[in-house]
């Protein structure tokens, strides 16, 4: 084993906390879209492709005034994608990982 990642093993293992930061690459893996790309998003969604909207006009409050609506069945059916979502090992792993962590901070880079 690598003599850098050994040295990282034995730090992690031996830590009280960790801090986890994850980008939207993890949830990708277990087949959520990509909400940063248009490609994905619009896979995901068809009919907001349709109006010519992204994701940051989807996600932005004046939309959400203007057209609530819309909006919110653009987060429910986003809901129903994370509640129908089987998470890839590498979830689990990092799960096992914290268990022993008195204290466990997650950052997600959406």
């Amino acid at each position: 084993m690598n003599i850098d990642i050994k040295n990282a093993r034995e730090l992690i293992q031996q830590a009280d906390a960790i801090l986890i930061t994850a980008g939207a690459g993890i949830g990708v893996d277990s087949g959520l879209p990509d909400f940063r790309g248009d490609e994905g998003f619009w896979k995901a969604y068809p009919p907001i492709e349709k109006l010519g909207l992204n994701f940051s006009e989807m996600a932005n409050q004046k939309l959400f005034i203007d057209n609530p609506k819309l909006v919110w069945a653009f987060y429910g059916h986003r809901l129903d994608l994370y509640r129908k979502t089987i998470p890839h090992d590498g979830f689990r792993m990092l799960l096992d990982l914290t268990k022993k962590m008195t204290t466990i901070l997650f950052l997600l880079q959406m």
